[in-house]
């Protein structure tokens, strides 16, 4: 029937719920609340029974199956769910909700949720039928460009606003984690009246909640924020975050650069080539703005300094592996970078 963004949602379920919904996407809070939409949804249309599967090792499809085959008790009209919490929806599965899509009647409905789908799932035949079958929200998350206008949408859902300034200190508090910042507005809703927000009052009330992940760090190199990308790293160190594991983060975008790089300079279009490397949607204005930036060479020369950071990590190279990852991660974001801080040179 419909691939529909998150906020296409709520008026798509006002025209009728279909057969089945399959809400994906990398940020759990937002897929949290899209099925919370669905839920509601069928409870106004008197859908009061629900039959919850999660997911996970030792799941029998069969159960699924017989479940949405299975006449409601006392006639009543029932919600299927079926969650992921990190399982892949394996062929067996998929084959067995889009069976039960198209066979189910008006008293039933299927709603599934879980982590972002893969392209070789989303381009599986049975995942087709149930593209065809129901509604398909996909969630990517919300980039560091977009969170302070997206802070500002939840405040005002609670008839609160803030200047630019202050949405932007919100955002730097809880950069990388959604539900840290949908509890913090929460919050500011609970202690602060409604109307402007003082730049004080939300200060005194914000939590520094900011998690961080070594994607995070990946994403302000590739886009050149390099304020952002010092700040990533600090936080990274700061929750000791292993080394190698943010070393793998920066040299497997290093290795996709040049990936590009090199099709683009073969003849490909940039566009051809992240199709053909499987770039994620979200990842791909990144690249883009990297490879405005960066030839052939300079990648080759980054991989190589990625590989000393390597033998400081491992005790094989004198150094300091974390000034060294910091002299790398801005060295590619485009900024300069001090002859002090040239540890892998």
């Amino acid at each position: 029937m419909a691939q529909l963004r998150p906020d296409a949602l709520a008026a798509a379920l006002a025209r009728g719920v279909p057969p089945i919904v399959w809400i994906h996407g990398d940020e759990p809070l937002i897929v949290q609340e899209c099925a919370q939409s669905v839920r509601d949804a069928l409870r106004r249309q008197g859908f009061d029974e629900r039959r919850v599967f999660d997911v996970a090792r030792g799941f029998r499809v069969d159960a699924l199956s017989a479940e949405t085959d299975a006449l409601s008790l006392f006639a009543g009209r029932r919600l299927i769910e079926l969650r992921f919490a990190n399982a892949k929806p394996t062929k067996e599965i998929g084959q067995a909700l889009a069976a039960a899509a198209g066979r189910i009647d008006d008293a039933t409905r299927l709603l599934v949720s879980g982590p972002r789908l893969d392209r070789a799932t989303t381009a599986s035949d049975w995942f087709g039928a149930i593209e065809r079958a129901g509604f398909v929200v996909t969630v990517w998350p919300v980039e560091r460009a977009q969170l302070p206008q997206w802070i500002a949408s939840r405040l005002g859902r609670q008839k609160q606003r803030a200047d630019r300034a202050t949405l932007e200190w919100i955002a730097e508090r809880v950069e990388g984690n959604l539900l840290a910042a949908h509890q913090e507005i929460a919050k500011l809703g609970l202690l602060c009246p409604e109307g402007e927000l003082s730049p004080e009052a939300v200060r005194a009330a914000v939590l520094d909640v900011a998690r961080y992940d070594a994607f995070d760090l990946v994403d302000a190199m590739l886009v050149a924020d390099v304020a952002r990308a010092v700040r990533t790293l600090d936080g990274l160190r700061a929750e000791g975050v292993a080394g190698p594991l943010v070393l793998w983060a920066l040299a497997d975008a290093l290795r996709m650069l040049l990936r590009l790089r090199e099709a683009c300079d073969a003849g490909a279009t940039l566009a051809q080539a992240m199709r053909d490397a499987r770039v994620p949607r979200p990842r791909e204005r990144g690249y883009e703005r990297a490879l405005a930036r960066l030839d052939a060479p300079a990648l080759r020369d980054a991989l190589r300094a990625a590989a000393r950071v390597d033998r400081m990590l491992k005790g094989i190279e004198a150094g300091d592996a974390w000034q060294a990852l910091e002299s790398l991660a801005l060295r590619v974001a485009g900024a300069p970078v001090l002859a002090g801080n040239r540890n892998e040179d």
